[in-house]
């Protein structure tokens, strides 16, 4: 760790009265998502992107980072975590109330990055933002001899200030940056939110494309487009990008085919596409030369632009547990109905989104809710710009 980032003094620590005023899913430092065990416990962000996430959690508002606690405490809540287990789990640090890069959050992030890093653990953190690195940070990353780092550039082109007043060119300097010292860590190209007549013209897809040579991997997807967000667009005028929100993320299929057209290589290339994917998991694990850790192999359409090599890793390291066992664990958890298993995923009734997600992180194998079947082609997104179909399981 650089001596700048050392002696950089720590954030303040909110009070116990002013933790017990935050929405309790932001009080909670420790949240699984798809991605992995998120540790979010730096809260607060200036760069006022329209969409952000942090709408849901109630504190867009919430402009200056502080701390709910110290990262030596955070760490400990992390791995003593009922869902953490040590070489397993994917972690993400600061990905849903603050940006890690920011000057005041990022001696936290590399401090952080540090305590886990001493313990040994060769788990995958994920690392995203959209803000400043450099190549004193890059030599950070550099320095950790365990952790399997990814930092993921988030990078959109869109111009409208209203909708992402920070400027797209900073997010790729970033990236750039990050490919040129890479060394221990892998960078990639998170492309989004793509957005029909905001970012999705022929010179946007362009730029994008020729942004993506300077990463190891990329991956693309649309708008996390709920109520909250909508009304956030609404009370400032800002263009409505949809007519009506959605629970998943919405990519339409128009737009996909016109990506994946630009992209497309001759059909007998080992990368048809390059390193191009439509999950993060996908990416991630392609940089590092490892299978997917969210199965996501048994969804074969999701799985038809990579390459070839990556195709091979992942069938190898897919297998179905046995039935037994997987509604054994399921009940555990909390499921209710019955439990199935097909040739794409395991399918439960009761079960919430932390505990599939354990144990989809467990068995490298896909978790469904049948209350929320994932429909052909679509890859789990919303169904907004798609035709229909018939759901599949």
């Amino acid at each position: 760790m650089t001596v700048a980032h050392q002696h950089r003094r720590p954030l303040p620590l909110l009070t116990v009265q002013q933790i017990q005023s935050l929405q309790p899913n932001l009080a909670d430092v420790v949240e699984y998502r798809k991605s992995g065990l998120s540790l979010n416990h730096i809260v607060g962000c200036p760069l006022e992107c329209s969409y952000c996430v942090r709408h849901l959690y109630k504190n867009f508002e919430m402009k200056v980072p502080r701390a709910l606690m110290s990262d030596e405490d955070a760490v400990l809540t992390l791995v003593n975590h009922q869902y953490f287990r040590p070489h397993i789990t994917p972690i993400q640090l600061f990905n849903k109330a603050t940006d890690p890069m920011l000057a005041i959050v990022k001696p936290h992030t590399f401090n952080t990055l540090r305590l886990l890093d001493e313990r040994g653990l060769t788990n995958h953190v994920l690392v995203i933002t959209r803000w400043r690195v450099d190549p004193e940070d890059c030599e950070v990353f550099n320095s950790f001899k365990n952790l399997k780092v990814t930092v993921l550039v988030t990078y959109s082109g869109i111009a409208h200030t209203g909708i992402e007043p920070v400027d797209s060119n900073i997010a790729a300097n970033s990236l750039r940056t990050l490919y040129a010292h890479a060394e221990k860590y892998r960078t990639i190209l998170y492309w989004r939110p793509i957005v029909p007549g905001l970012n999705d013209s022929d010179a946007h897809l362009r730029t994008a494309k020729a942004l993506s040579e300077h990463a190891h991997a990329s991956v693309f997807t649309g708008l996390f487009f709920r109520d909250e967000i909508a009304a956030y667009y609404a009370e400032n005028e800002l263009p409505d990008p949809y007519s009506q929100t959605a629970r998943r993320k919405i990519m339409p299929e128009e737009t996909e085919a016109r990506i994946l057209d630009l992209f497309h290589r001759p059909a007998d290339h080992a990368e048809p596409w390059g390193p191009l994917f439509r999950k993060t998991s996908c990416a991630v694990a392609y940089a590092h030369g490892l299978a997917d850790y969210n199965g996501h192999f048994g969804i074969q359409e999701l799985c038809d632009i990579c390459p070839k090599k990556q195709l091979g890793l992942c069938a190898a390291a897919w297998n179905a547990p046995a039935l037994a066992d997987a509604e054994r664990a399921a009940r555990a958890l909390g499921a209710t109905g019955p439990v199935e298993i097909t040739e794409r995923a395991i399918i439960t009734e009761g079960l919430a989104e932390h505990p599939r997600y354990f144990l989809q992180h467990g068995y490298g194998f896909q978790v469904h809710d049948r209350a929320h079947p994932h429909r052909p082609r679509r890859h789990g997104r919303a169904e907004i710009g798609w035709q229909e179909g018939t759901p599949t399981p």
